[in-house]
């Protein structure tokens, strides 16, 4: 059951992969980056992001990404992420928390999980307005088990993680 909160990077080559649960297998082609690197990544894909509809932009080792805008928990700032998506059976949005298998969950997580009203998303096809359904129970279990038959590294960043990595679905709510 998902909790409802109101309210990759780079590789050799990028790779089409069809949505809605079908044909998503990407296999990890790149080392993956440290923390550092992660933040200085997403802050050069989020510019990319914001001012390009470009399937070399949008889909990055083979995985489709999302721009998401949060309100910072604590500075009540703007602040945005580029996330690697994968679609669940019922073709919603699912983000994983991993941050590479690191030990704290990721800020953009954290604003998330303290939304208290819809969050800004911006696909390749559009932008969006999302609740937040943070996964728990059977259905966490359900959605992270077809998860990682498409992206199997994140059992390795689940191993070394040493907590849950969360998973967000962010479906679309409404259109601006």
């Amino acid at each position: 059951m998902a909790r409802v909160v109101k309210g990759g990077w780079l590789s050799r080559a990028s790779k089409q992969v069809s949505v809605g649960g079908v044909d998503q297998k990407v296999e990890q082609e790149w080392e993956t980056p440290s923390p550092e690197e992660i933040i200085s990544l997403t802050r050069a894909h989020v510019e990319a992001l914001e001012t390009s509809a470009d399937d070399a932009i949008w889909v990055m080792a083979g995985m489709h990404h999302l721009l998401v805008r949060t309100t910072g928990r604590r500075t009540g700032g703007e602040h945005k992420v580029a996330l690697p998506v994968w679609f669940d059976p019922e073709g919603h949005r699912i983000v994983v928390a991993s941050f590479a298998g690191a030990k704290k969950d990721p800020a953009w997580y954290l604003n998330l999980a303290a939304a208290t009203d819809e969050v800004s998303c911006k696909s390749q096809s559009g932008e969006y307005f999302s609740r937040v359904e943070i996964l728990d129970g059977q259905e966490y279990e359900r959605i992270w088990n077809l998860l990682v038959e498409d992206r199997s590294w994140y059992t390795d960043y689940q191993a070394q993680a040493e907590r849950r990595l969360p998973l967000v679905r962010l479906p679309e709510t409404r259109i601006p």
